[in-house]
């Protein structure tokens, strides 16, 4: 059997039944042209730091934007290898799950994802996590050697985060390879009803959901 790729563990950390419903679709997940755009701004730090902001997908003010971005380029130290030349779009195969890694950083050594979306106010949403941990266990298996880090790029709000490795996001991401190795069946519904509200599968699911306006 396949290993299963990076998404998919976000995925079943994140609902393991919307997991259940994704795999029984044939068809392959196409990144639409909106995020592909979004992405790209992550190639593009010193020239949108330079003043290129106009009509650029940002999700703050370019005031905000440049601040932001001035921020993580004195603070993190891996700026210079984040910007100049990381290995795009890499293909890892780890032992346990595969996936691609938007960049590959040489010092650190170390992935990137890039997330279109808008971050938690501290470090990364827990899907994310399993996401950045399974990327960092892939390349480390890939070059045999030590990952300790990953990094999570928001480029839409010019934000980029170090994520260490922890005991805890190991252990988590650990969960989300249980999880998916035991499904051979229609998982329990979620419990927090707010994740169903987005999802492309809340009709199939079957899960009702109440708008503010029907609790009011």
């Amino acid at each position: 059997m396949d290993v299963p790729t990076f998404r998919e563990l976000a995925t079943a950390a994140y609902c393991p039944r919307k997991y259940y419903y994704r795999q029984r679709e044939s068809t392959d997940l196409k990144v639409p042209a909106e995020v592909e755009t979004k992405r790209e701004l992550a190639f593009e730090y010193p020239r949108l730091l330079d003043g290129g902001l106009s009509g650029a997908p940002i999700a703050v003010t370019p005031t905000q934007f440049r601040s932001r971005l001035s921020r993580v380029k004195a603070s993190l130290d891996a700026w210079d290898s984040l910007v100049e030349d990381p290995d795009r779009d890499v293909l890892l195969e780890g032992r346990d799950c595969r996936g691609i890694a938007h960049k590959v950083l040489a010092d650190p050594v170390a992935p990137s994802l890039v997330f279109t979306g808008a971050p938690p106010e501290n470090g990364v949403w827990e899907p994310q996590s399993v996401r950045l941990v399974a990327a960092a266990l892939a390349l480390a298996y890939e070059r045999e050697r030590q990952v300790a880090v990953a990094f999570a790029e928001y480029p839409t709000h010019g934000i980029v985060r170090r994520v260490p490795l922890s005991a805890h996001r190991r252990a988590t991401y650990r969960a989300a390879l249980r999880t998916v190795e035991s499904i051979d069946g229609p998982p329990p519904r979620a419990d927090n009803r707010t994740k169903c509200e987005p999802c492309e599968y809340r009709e199939k699911c079957g899960v009702k959901t109440r708008s503010l306006r029907s609790l009011l």
